[in-house]
């Protein structure tokens, strides 16, 4: 018999009623009754229950036995009477029987238990990882992320990509979020940095000549946290193609990522293929986002032109619209029908988290057959612009309609985050149909106007193709700007339940366009090739055309999971604070590592 186990703790069944087993793994629970010890080891693979009864050899070994123990038990199995079973546990129908004990080590008072969800403040997580991840739910997410990257992995395979591995130690990025920078001991005053993602090299492996890339990439940034954006490093499926249109990469994509949803949905529905697509603009509308969540089946309507007329008498309305402004209705089905506290609510809310005057609502009612509407603003919109407002936004008898008013892009916020809240609260999602809604949205402006500094400027990713004729776009006047606004990209962005899940793009692999594309933005040609002569050098060579995206691993484990932060898919994350507190980084450096790596550490500045 083997030393440790002849099974794992999740293996035994009643085909093994009879026979010897030896077991190892960590003590689950235990229970005392009426002198008999029940003991449930635990290991990774399943749970068993064992029993030992007072005149057994092994009782006195048996109890000394505390939570989290690791020991060893050789027994019988043996069938659990009708009533004892657990229809829950994979090893229901058995137990064993201790015969023999062997303690291989011993657990102290722990800081937080193994049994049980209870919730614990995160740093006492954090800093005993090692015990966090002993607990069900956290280590099933953990072999879920293991499982769920074996599929992409397979799947991509399958498709026909080839994966190659790109470097750790690069070049400091000249664009994104902050890099996270390594001295050089060779190079006194010189530093790597930690790649944001492997954009450069594996736009370059296309230019090598090689096709249809993709890795498991290891992706660093100095950026804050977020319950959807880990402090520091995460995990991406990246992936890059040659001889490519937009279409081709979704063709690619969409499969693979369905794919895996459906694999570990556990009778959760997919929405089907292909994925629907919606243009940014649409979706800044319609959703009030550039990551909509399909499952809330609120649809925003514009109804700047049914306030502008001259028969409302809404004059906060009227007059956001004559300076500009527009009018988004947001309706809430079913609202009219929820007590007035429901509405000052949102309104309070709207007033203290979104700094907004507020959130006007009308609600309709049936009145002998004709839909009216009432409220504190319904008096000064007449009875044929409620009507309009009621067929753009699709209102019946009982749904109530917000609005949300002020410049584009301040009204498309309020409203998107209306749209969700109201959701939210009338429990909207519940009715739809997909548990996993997917949509790709496409077409992003390539520029913005820059209030601040007065001048054109990229509004996304400098580095997608302009979805313009080429040659001209090669010729447009950068004072040109009502055509130049006007620009989309080949970018695309794959969104599910209103979680980015990647960024993704037809590449700009005209050295010509890329120069002028930047050009626009007020680049001039040399800061160009300072910045980025390396990219430029190689697609002088012969480039060609490819795009490529990259799906974030830990957001598709954590959507699967169902879990609503990075931290349960993740086996050792930092804190909001980017701190290792069980490994204690980032720590202090030794005064030979500074002098070995050329650098003075400088305090910062007490303030004042």
């Amino acid at each position: 018999m083997h030393r440790y186990r002849t099974h794992t703790c999740g293996e035994l069944r009643a085909t093994s009623v009879g026979s010897s087993a030896r077991i190892s793994g960590w003590v689950h629970r235990r229970r005392d009754h009426g002198g008999l010890i029940f003991i449930d080891l635990r290991d990774n693979y399943g749970l068993t229950q064992c029993v030992v009864e007072p005149d057994s050899p092994a009782f006195k070994a048996v109890d000394t036995l505390r939570a989290e123990f690791v020991a060893t038990f050789t027994g019988r199995v043996v069938a659990r009477p009708g009533d004892t079973v657990n229809k829950d546990l994979s090893t229901g129908e058995i137990e064993i029987r201790i015969d023999e004990v062997q303690i291989q080590s011993e657990a102290g008072e722990l800081p937080l238990p193994v049994f049980g969800e209870q919730d614990y403040p995160e740093d006492i997580r954090l800093k005993y990882r090692f015990l966090d991840l002993r607990r069900d739910r956290i280590h099933k997410n953990i072999l879920l992320r293991s499982n769920v990257i074996s599929s992409l992995r397979r799947r991509m395979i399958d498709q026909g990509f080839t994966e190659f591995q790109t470097p750790i130690l690069t070049a400091s990025s000249p664009e994104g979020a902050r890099d996270f920078l390594v001295p050089s001991r060779l190079h006194p005053g010189k530093f790597y940095a930690l790649p944001q993602a492997p954009q450069q090299f594996k736009q370059l492996i296309m230019v090598a000549g090689f096709d249809r890339y993709f890795q498991i990439a290891p992706c660093f940034r100095d950026e804050d946290a977020r319950a959807d954006r880990s402090p520091g490093e995460f995990y991406q499926l990246d992936l890059e193609m040659s001889f490519v249109t937009q279409e081709d990469v979704f063709a690619a994509v969409e499969p693979v990522l369905h794919g895996v949803f459906e694999q570990f949905a556990n009778g959760r529905k997919c929405s089907p293929l292909p994925f629907v697509r919606i243009p940014y603009a649409e979706s800044m509308l319609k959703y009030g986002s550039d990551k909509p969540d399909l499952r809330n089946p609120i649809v925003i309507a514009d109804v700047s032109a049914e306030f502008a007329d001259p028969s409302v008498e809404f004059k906060a309305f009227k007059s956001v619209v004559a300076q500009g402004g527009v009018v988004r209705a947001i309706p809430a089905p079913g609202a009219g029908s929820q007590p007035r506290s429901f509405f000052d609510k949102l309104n309070d809310w709207a007033r203290s988290e979104m700094k907004a005057p507020g959130l006007g609502y009308v609600v309709f009612e049936d009145d002998g057959g004709k839909l009216v509407g009432k409220g504190p603003i319904a008096k000064f919109i007449p009875e044929p612009i409620q009507q309009r407002i009621a067929k753009a936004t699709g209102a019946k008898p009982g749904d109530a309609v917000f609005f949300a008013a002020g410049k584009p892009d301040a009204a498309a916020k309020l409203a998107g985050a209306a749209r969700i809240r109201i959701g939210n609260e009338l429990n909207l999602k519940a009715a739809t149909n997909y548990d996993f809604h997917f949509c790709w949205v496409v077409d992003f402006p390539m520029y913005e106007f820059n209030e601040e500094e007065k001048k054109i400027d990229f509004s996304h990713n400098p580095f997608s193709m302009p979805n313009f004729e080429h040659e001209a776009f090669l010729k447009l006047d950068p004072k040109d700007d009502k055509t130049i606004l006007g620009i989309t990209a080949l970018q695309y962005d794959i969104v599910c339940n209103g979680i980015e899940l990647s960024s993704g793009a037809i590449r700009n692999h005209r050295p010509e366009i890329m120069i002028k594309a930047f050009d626009i933005a007020g680049y001039p040609a040399e800061v160009v090739e300072q910045k980025f002569g390396g990219m430029l050098n190689a697609f002088r060579f012969g480039a060609p055309p490819h795009g490529g995206t990259a799906p974030g691993v830990d957001r598709i484990v954590m959507l699967i999971a169902g879990e609503e932060n990075l931290r349960e898919v993740t086996m050792f994350p930092m804190n909001q604070r980017a701190e290792d507190l069980m490994m204690g980084a980032p720590s202090e450096p030794m005064a030979k590592q500074l002098r070995e790596a050329h650098i003075r550490v400088v305090a910062p500045e007490a303030k004042s």
